[in-house]
């Protein structure tokens, strides 16, 4: 296959869960080779669309493909072809490792010898050497997401979906996954989906980002960071409302919108400017006008939190629910890799 040819395709994917529409009419490629980052707000459709790609879960309409091939649910080779590693990650954690990496081998219809030469290459491949003989259960965090990588990567498939594979571990733990996934992005196409947006700086040249089921942003970080205009950052101490109110139609200014919430009525909001010296001067004499209380006020250099947070804001809610349908809905709908 061309080497630019995409490894993964999202064709016009959409998918409901009853009145919840989850994932609406989504569309993105990845290239062989390539390790991009997806992302999106807390029940933005993130874990929908990959287990569509993965071919654990069915579309309503439009297409995913693996290597070109359809994952229509009739051919197991595609789903082959992806190893899954979903954020809550199945495993028997009363077996030992080298024993549930067999049960692994099993499930795909492995002979003996065949299984003994894959756990071999995954235990190497996921640096759980000195680990084999341990039962699942007395494993960290870390450790236990190593073994769910490592049944990931049983088959040796080209492509690597991974759901949050940091989540919930230490610092230390996090370098270490990070660093082995960017060992495994040397062979393979990844697709890496977390919330911690500097890791994604640090590991990812591309990024694809949904809110509220729908697709926002794709492309490079340096070009979609060059894409925003000037933007300032206020944090007040006063109530959300009233800090909302008073920074609102300010001459040069956008609306503002809330960034993050403090102890104390601390509000910190964004608003996009024409001038960010000119908005600076503005905002800080309508603070003192009204008696707000200014903490800070900077102007925002691009990054990818700032475009995480200015396309993902943008976004409509999904029109079928009054909230955003939740991550972990479609878990109970399988969990297979």
């Amino acid at each position: 296959m061309n080497d630019l040819a995409p490894m993964i395709e999202a064709v016009g994917l959409s998918k409901s869960f009853g009145a919840v529409r989850a994932v609406q009419n989504v569309s993105f490629s990845v290239r062989r080779g390539e390790l991009v980052g997806f992302l999106g707000p807390n029940g933005a459709g993130k874990s929908t669309t990959m287990k569509m790609l993965t071919g654990s879960l069915l579309p309503d309409g439009g297409t995913a493909r693996v290597g070109g091939v359809d994952l229509d649910g009739r051919a197991l080779a595609p789903r082959a072809a992806v190893g899954y590693l979903p954020e809550h990650t199945p495993l028997y954690r009363e077996m030992r490792v080298t024993r549930f990496l067999d049960f692994v081998g099993q499930v795909h219809g492995m002979g003996r010898r065949a299984r003994a030469e894959a756990i071999e290459r995954v235990v190497a491949a996921a640096d759980l050497d000195g680990y084999t003989g341990r039962r699942i259960h007395t494993l960290s965090k870390g450790y236990r997401q190593r073994v769910g990588l490592a049944a990931a990567l049983y088959v040796d498939p080209p492509v690597l979906i991974l759901d949050e594979p940091t989540s919930g571990l230490d610092p230390a733990e996090i370098v270490r996954i990070r660093d082995l996934v960017v060992r495994l992005a040397q062979e393979k196409t990844i697709m890496l989906s977390t919330h911690v947006l500097p890791e994604v700086e640090e590991v990812c040249r591309r990024v694809v980002i949904i809110a509220g089921g729908q697709l926002v942003a794709d492309g490079p970080l340096d070009q979609l960071s060059s894409q925003g205009g000037d933007a300032v950052t206020v944090t007040l101490v006063a109530p959300e409302e009233t800090a909302l109110l008073a920074l609102s139609g300010l001459e040069g200014c956008g609306a503002p919108r809330v960034v993050s919430r403090g102890l104390g009525e601390r509000v910190k909001l964004m608003l996009d400017v024409e001038d960010r010296f000119d908005a600076a001067e503005r905002v800080a004499r309508v603070a003192a006008d009204q008696g707000l209380r200014l903490i800070e006020l900077r102007h925002e250099v691009p990054t990818l939190e700032r475009v995480f947070l200015e396309r993902t804001q943008r976004a409509r809610p999904n029109s079928a629910s009054p909230t955003a349908v939740p991550e972990g809905l479609p878990e109970s709908q399988g969990t297979a890799s």
